[in-house]
């Protein structure tokens, strides 16, 4: 079956083209005068994203890759924090907290922070704390993010202590990572482990 067609006309020219041709273009048009401009993000471009380890301009840190999505988490770029926020405890040692991801940090910081008894986790609140180039979305990175940051960069990291994330393994302890080898495993929630800070680029 042929498509129905129409033929418009202006002064000399001519144009002839599908009836359904037409109803888009003139949806758009009309969405383009209705709807608003937008917002006045600049978007990332290839060219514009640092090397794996280089500082980022206005992000508040140091580029340690491109995230794939995952579930509901749309794909960016991690940036890790300038500098080490200290040693500290995991915190909350006997409690199990419930809804803690392996994947997502940021997550597992709304978890933390937003939790009762927040003053028992030291290490995620040294994370939220920390401030830089005017962003105040850092986190304590979960145990996939913290072995993407030694697959990556592990340049920017001690290799003579452990990190913690924020991914427990049980009541009583909580994934580290070692960046001189990457080795990860858990121990106690007690005990006082480096902190590093990240947050999220979306692209």
């Amino acid at each position: 079956m042929k498509p129905e067609m129409i033929t418009l006309k202006h002064g000399d020219t001519t144009i002839k083209m599908p009836a359904s041709s037409l109803a888009k273009l003139a949806v758009a048009s009309v969405f383009a005068q209705v709807l608003p401009p937008a917002a006045n993000v600049q978007p990332i471009y290839p060219h514009s994203v640092p090397e794996l380890g280089a500082a980022w301009p206005g992000q508040g840190g140091f580029n340690a890759g491109l995230v794939a999505a995952r579930d509901d988490v749309p794909a960016h770029y991690l940036i890790v924090a300038a500098k080490d926020v200290g040693d500290h405890e995991w915190g909350g040692r006997g409690i199990e907290v419930k809804g803690i991801s392996k994947t997502d940090g940021y997550t597992n910081a709304q978890v933390l922070i937003g939790n009762e008894e927040s003053t028992k986790y030291p290490a995620a609140n040294a994370c939220a704390e920390y401030q830089a180039d005017g962003h105040h979305d850092f986190y304590l990175p979960a145990a996939a993010e913290l072995y993407h940051c030694w697959l990556n960069v592990p340049e920017l990291f001690a290799k003579d202590t452990w990190y913690w994330s924020s991914t427990q393994r049980s009541a009583f302890s909580a994934f580290y990572l070692l960046f001189d080898d990457g080795y990860q495993y858990d121990t106690g929630k007690h005990y006082e482990l480096r902190v590093r800070p990240v947050r999220r680029l979306f692209i």
